[in-house]
C-alpha cells in the first residue's frame, strides 16, 4: 500500500528537494501551503494540496487525518520579530495539537546544527532559543519522531542565503569547516528515517566535503559555468549596526556570526549507517545548479 506524507513548508528552498524525494520514492504526498499557485507550479498534480495557515487548528486536523507521517520545514522569516507569530513556537504548537487530536505516527523536523552555537561565547539569540525550545516541544508531545541537525546546505550558495542574483554575500572570516550536504542527498535520508520507523531518533546530517564559507564561494565562484559569479563582502561591523535598526539586517549579523564561529565537527557517521551516505560532492552540485 503507498506510504501517505503530510509535508508543512514544501514550497520552500529546503522543503522542495524533500517534497521531490518523496515523490520519486512513490509516496503519496500531501503538503499544506498558504500560496497555492506556487504549489502547483512546483509540482502540479503529483501532490495533494490543502491551503490554509498554522493559526487553524481546525484545518491543519482535517489536513492530518489519515497520513502516516508528517515532516516540517518550518522557518523564522528574517523581517520577524521575537514577539511576532512564529512557525516554529505558536505554529509548531498549533500542529502538535492537531497531531494529538489525529493520532498522527510520527514526525520529521528539520532543526540545524548551528543552533547549538547558543550560549557558546557569550552568543544569545532569540532564533536560537525558538529552535530548542521547538525541539522540547517536539521531544514532549508524546508523538514519535525524527530530528534532524544539518549542517550547510549546498543550496545556500546556488539560490539561498549566501547568493543574491550573480554574487555572493560574505561577512567577517569563517573559522571553521562546513559539511556541506545537497537537499536531494538529505531528502532521501530523511526517507530512509520515515522508513526505519523505529523508537525516537535524532540525526546529525553532514556530507562528505568540509569547506570555510569563504572556500566554498571561491569554489562556486570559479566553477559556477552559468555566469559570472563575484565575491562582496560587507563589513561585520556595519552589519552588527544596522540590525539595531532593522530585523532583517540583525537576523543577518546574528547568522553570519554563528555560521563562522560555530566548531562544527564531523558526527555523522552513526547517521551514515542508518541512512546512508551522502553521494554529492559540492563541485557536481556547482556544475549542475540553475
Amino acid at each position: 500500500m503507498m506510504k501517505k506524507i503530510a509535508i508543512i513548508g514544501a514550497t520552500g528552498m529546503l522543503g522542495q528537494p524533500v517534497t521531490y524525494e518523496f515523490l520519486n520514492a512513490s509516496y503519496e504526498v500531501s503538503i499544506f501551503v498558504r500560496n497555492p499557485s506556487k504549489a502547483q507550479k512546483l509540482f502540479g498534480k503529483k501532490v495533494n494540496i490543502t491551503t490554509g495557515n498554522l493559526t487553524d487548528v481546525a484545518r491543519l486536523k482535517k489536513f492530518l487525518e489519515n497520513q502516516d507521517f508528517l515532516y516540517l520545514n518550518l522557518s523564522v522569516k528574517q523581517e520577524s520579530g521575537e514577539h511576532d507569530f512564529q512557525p516554529e513556537r505558536e505554529g509548531l504548537a498549533n500542529i502538535l495539537k492537531a497531531a494529538k487530536e489525529t493520532s498522527l505516527p510520527r514526525i520529521g523536523y528539520l532543526s540545524s546544527l548551528v543552533h547549538f552555537y547558543q550560549g557558546q561565547n557569550n552568543f544569545d539569540w532569540w532564533v536560537f532559543r525558538l529552535k530548542a525550545d521547538a525541539v522540547s516541544q517536539i521531544k514532549s508531545s508524546g508523538i514519535s519522531y525524527s530530528i534532524f541537525y544539518p549542517s550547510t546546505f549546498m543550496e545556500s550558495f546556488g539560490k539561498g542565503a549566501y547568493r543574491q542574483g550573480n554574487n555572493l554575500l560574505l561577512s567577517g572570516k569563517s573559522a571553521y569547516k562546513m559539511y556541506l550536504i545537497s537537499g536531494s542527498d538529505y531528502g532521501k535520508q530523511v526517507i530512509r528515517a520515515f522508513e526505519n520507523n523505529n523508537g525516537n531518533n535524532e540525526y546529525t546530517i553532514q556530507g562528505q566535503e568540509g569547506y570555510t564559507a569563504d572556500e566554498a564561494a571561491t569554489l562556486f565562484a570559479d566553477h559556477y559555468p552559468k555566469a559570472k559569479i563575484r565575491i562582496i563582502r560587507a563589513p561585520f561591523g556595519l552589519l552588527k549596526f544596522l540590525g539595531k535598526f532593522t530585523n532583517k539586517f540583525n537576523y543577518a549579523a546574528n547568522i553570519i556570526e554563528a555560521l563562522n564561529n560555530y566548531p562544527e565537527q564531523f558526527d555523522a557517521e552513526k547517521t551514515w549507517q542508518k541512512l546512508g551516505t551522502p553521494p554529492t560532492k559540492f563541485l557536481d552540485y556547482i556544475k549542475k545548479c540553475p
